[in-house]
């Protein structure tokens, strides 16, 4: 709901209040943005900055108003050269490089629903029954320049995104420098800064500290979202109170907070001006990417859940909307680039007998793609490792019963390939200077038309033939020397934003002419998760590790901003192909199914207990998938925290069913008692609670066994080896029936864990990494 009374704009939610006023000089002073106010509560004089005297040597904004210092106002949308000293939303060099600007309230407009826009940048969508869109029109006080701040309210979601418009109604070009998408301003009140930082193969690992007097900044240069630092960030509070925000973008971003020498704390959102610049012709206009921003009294947690419900109502679209997602497997730590094609058949007939859906062909099928070295942009079949063609493979997977899936990574090239080879000029690289290199391949210039019209016919032709259901889109390295023959780009500051319009573009094309195809992003793993790649692809390849403690941290990462559907997540091979860890197929399970679940391994060398492990393990998940991929999700133990333990839950809606994980990270000797707690039942409801049943590996117990075998069995021997591949363990028995309030306030103390002086059927046997998943219905 969206309402204007006098002076005073009022955005709610049905949780949330945003307030912002205009002042007698036609500026936007924010007011609040919190818990929801009813309207006959709020006075504007009562939040308003009070402001009758000077402020030490500041400058006032004129001499008609000596007491208006913006340095220590809470604004909407700031500017330099007025007299606020802070870092500002809006950087224009105009007449002889001149920057001062002044926008002050012209108009405004509440529209229901949410207007498409004409930017070519992806954004989030809703009609008039799930939200409402005002635009705010700023007049430059002395140019002929114009500033939309548009706001959309998605109730449901308790959501706020924005983004800002720029006009030059000059005759005049101008140069922007920086447009931010949203700024937010704060008073002082104990907040940390959240991000979500780290590098390849480990994404997302979240971080928090204390706001303090300067500037923090977190962004991507690289021309990606990036692994380094993902564009979401949280603000929160001890007392719980938790600001989220993020941007619509794929490309370098900026999150700037600043905490101001009064106390005020602003944070800004958009694209990197560090790497950006655009010449803004006469009578043209620039937008922003749409920035999104929550904000929950009830934590982390009710922050992220926030963000998960706008961003599977709002954000995924297409067929596979709120569709649950098919189990894959994933040939490449199976098989890497040797496959021949009997390999590959003999992979996805032992796949469909463990209940696999979706079986995909990654790297290595086309070309003369041997490593990694060749053929990238050649999109052609590899005769020698597929002499039937992909149209036959797709074929037999098909008559298998399951779909079939392509890797492709179309942004790239090779030099050594036929494409380089005809386009030279096509490669992204200054002439003249020899380019630095990654991965052994190269960027295609996706700013220009003819590259991109080329990528969508070759691989339209190639997904057609081939009858694909699913495509993973990669990107395996990050930008360097910049520079485009594109007769449209004036400036290379504007490099990056084309590129991604471009890449928007081709997007757009190819996801409309196969409406029906599972799409997944990917980049280097979890490179480019970000929500604009979301608009395109529901699902986002979540990491290239799949190390079960390590994917304890990128997975618990990655929630905070981004909902479980979104996820993808894969049972590999142990010792993992990372870092070289053993863990139990049991654990490994455990924390893949809290997303979308795929296999990575060769299963035609696993032996019967492994694949009747996985077939139970395929079971269970198909039979929860619709509540693993959708219901609600909340962290209860942290693996980011000095916790040996890692809880998580997620519940159906009504509370009648939730999935408690329950992992360790490493096995204390003589350990104490292990307690399940959980917050997110329904208080008044009676539950069953049990743990999914798993397979114990004898292995595990090492020369334990010789106490209890009447022959010696050597560690690592054969007969260890036969006896493992005939016989496993259950795990223990424990059941309890336990009202939500017991499980809420005073929790279940679980088995006691194996400590190295006796074993029942009773005994938990976690090991290293270990875990369980407990199973909670409602009975009454």
């Amino acid at each position: 709901m969206i309402s204007k009374k006098d002076r005073l704009f009022n955005l709610s939610t049905k949780k949330t209040t945003y307030l912002f006023a205009i002042t007698e000089t036609g500026h936007l002073e924010h007011l609040y943005y919190g818990r929801y106010l009813s309207k006959d509560t709020i006075s504007i004089d009562a939040l308003a900055e009070k402001r009758s005297i000077s402020i030490g040597t500041g400058t006032a904004y004129d001499s008609d108003h000596p007491t208006l210092f913006f340095n220590n106002l809470c604004m909407e949308y700031s500017t330099m050269g007025k007299g606020d000293y802070r870092e500002s939303s809006i950087d224009i060099s105009y007449s002889r490089g001149m920057q001062t600007l002044d926008f002050i309230v012209k108009s405004y407009r509440i529209l229901p629903g949410k207007p498409r826009t004409f930017s070519g940048l992806p954004e989030s969508y809703g009609d008039k029954t799930t939200c409402t869109t005002l635009e705010v029109m700023l007049k430059e006080a002395c140019l002929p320049l114009r500033l939309a701040l548009t706001y959309t309210v998605f109730e449901d979601s308790n959501v706020i995104t924005r983004r800002a418009t720029l006009y030059n109604d000059s005759n005049e070009e101008i140069t922007i420098k920086n447009l931010a998408s949203a700024q937010l301003d704060l008073d002082t009140d104990d907040w940390k800064l959240v991000t979500f930082d780290g590098a390849w193969s480990r994404e997302r690992y979240m971080h928090e500290r204390p706001l303090a007097p300067g500037i923090m900044i977190n962004d991507s240069k690289s021309g990606v979202s990036s692994a380094d630092h993902n564009p979401c960030i949280f603000l929160t509070k001890e007392n719980g109170e938790t600001i989220g925000m993020n941007l619509i973008y794929s490309s370098n971003h900026r999150e700037l907070v600043e905490t101001s020498s009064y106390g005020k704390v602003r944070v800004l959102t958009g694209i990197n001006p560090a790497t950006f610049s655009w010449n803004l012709a006469p009578q043209d206009r620039f937008q922003t990417p749409e920035a999104v921003m929550t904000y929950s009294p009830d934590a982390l947690n009710g922050a992220s859940q926030n963000f998960h419900h706008f961003i599977n109502n709002h954000i995924i679209r297409g067929p596979w909307k709120f569709r649950e997602r098919p189990v894959l497997i994933n040939n490449w730590e199976a098989t890497y680039f040797k496959f021949t094609e009997d390999k590959l058949i003999n992979l996805a007939k032992e796949s469909a007998n463990l209940g696999i859906e979706l079986f995909v062909l990654d790297d290595g099928w086309f070309g003369l793609r041997n490593d990694d070295t060749t053929s990238l942009g050649d999109w052609t079949v590899n005769p020698k490792k597929l002499p039937s063609g992909l149209e036959n493979l797709s074929l037999e997977v098909h008559r298998l019963g399951m779909m079939f899936g392509l890797w492709v990574e179309p942004e790239m090239v090779s030099i050594e390939s036929q494409l380089y080879k005809k386009h030279l000029d096509w490669m992204i690289a200054i002439p003249g200077r020899r380019p630095s290199v990654g991965r052994n391949q190269y960027i295609l210039d996706l700013s220009r038309p003819d590259v991109r019209d080329y990528l969508f016919k070759q691989l339209s032709d190639v997904w057609h033939f081939a009858n694909v259901n699913y495509i993973k889109w990669d990107m395996n390295r990050v930008f360097s020397d910049l520079y485009s023959a594109n007769r449209e780009m004036k400036d290379h500051g504007e490099f990056f934003h084309r590129y991604i319009l471009g890449l928007y573009e081709l997007l757009e094309k190819l996801t409309a002419a196969f409406p029906n195809v599972l799409f997944e992003s990917c980049a280097s793993g979890g490179n480019r998760f970000d929500l604009g790649m979301l608009c395109y692809m529901p699902q986002t390849w979540t990491s290239d590790n799949t190390d079960v403690l390590s994917r304890l941290y990128i997975q618990e990462g990655t929630s905070c901003g981004y909902p479980l559907s979104t996820m993808g997540s894969h049972v590999s091979d142990s010792p993992n192909h990372q870092t070289l860890r053993r863990s139990d197929l049991e654990s490994r399970f455990n924390v893949a199914a809290f997303g979308v679940l795929g296999y990575e391994l060769d299963v035609t060398k696993l032996k019967g207990q492994q694949k009747d492990a996985i077939k139970a393990q395929i079971a269970f998940y198909k039979a929860h998938r619709a509540l693993l991929q959708y219901g609600t999700f909340t962290r209860v133990k942290l693996a980011n925290s000095i916790s040996n333990q890692v809880i998580w839950a997620v519940a159906s809606q009504d509370k009648s069913e939730l999935l408690v994980l329950f992992a360790q990270k490493l096995n204390p000797a003589n350990p104490g008692s292990d307690k399940l707690r959980v917050e997110a039942v329904d208080l008044n409801a009676v539950y069953e609670v049990f743990p999914r049943q798993q397979r114990i590996d004898i292995k595990m117990f090492g020369n334990l066994l010789n106490r209890v075998s009447p022959l010696p069995i050597t560690e690592g021997g054969i007969a260890q080896d036969t006896i493992s591949k005939a016989v496993s363990l259950d795990s223990e028995v424990e059941h309890y029936r336990v009202t939500g309030e017991q499980v809420a306030w005073a929790g279940i103390k679980l088995n006691q864990q194996f400590g190295g002086t006796g074993y029942d059927a009773m005994t938990r046997v976690l090991g290293d990494f270990g875990s369980r998943i407990y199973i909670f219905k409602k009975i009454k």
